[in-house]
């Protein structure tokens, strides 16, 4: 009888080592994905706002110039404004598969 418990014992103390590491180790890697998929959206909405200003001095520039080539500025920012009115209605008959990559994207961060 003794010697069941001291096998079983130190058993037992083993599986309770198991769990508190394996706990620990799937601690770990929630904090490593969380930071990661933090880090990726705080880094990204960095350069968000910079790359929309430069988009935007850019239209501008653009819609000045058309405007001259046209001889009335107002016409390159109509030309402008009509490249964006095609762009959008193109991007709104394709929002259903954006939505899929972009959630794809966001689970396959977060899993891997």
């Amino acid at each position: 009888m003794k010697d069941e418990k001291n096998f079983i014992e130190p058993l037992f103390e083993r599986v309770e080592e198991y769990g508190k590491t394996s706990f620990e180790l799937i601690k770990l890697r929630a904090i490593d994905k969380g930071t990661d998929v933090a880090s990726t959206f705080i880094s990204r909405g960095i350069l968000v706002p910079v790359f929309l200003m430069v988009v935007a001095l850019v239209n501008i520039g653009v819609a000045l110039w058309l405007g001259d080539i046209l001889d009335k500025m107002y016409y390159g920012f109509f030309c402008v404004a009509l490249v964006y009115i095609i762009i959008g209605s193109a991007l709104c008959f394709l929002r259903k598969r954006i939505k899929k990559r972009i959630s794809d994207l966001i689970i396959f961060q977060i899993l891997n």
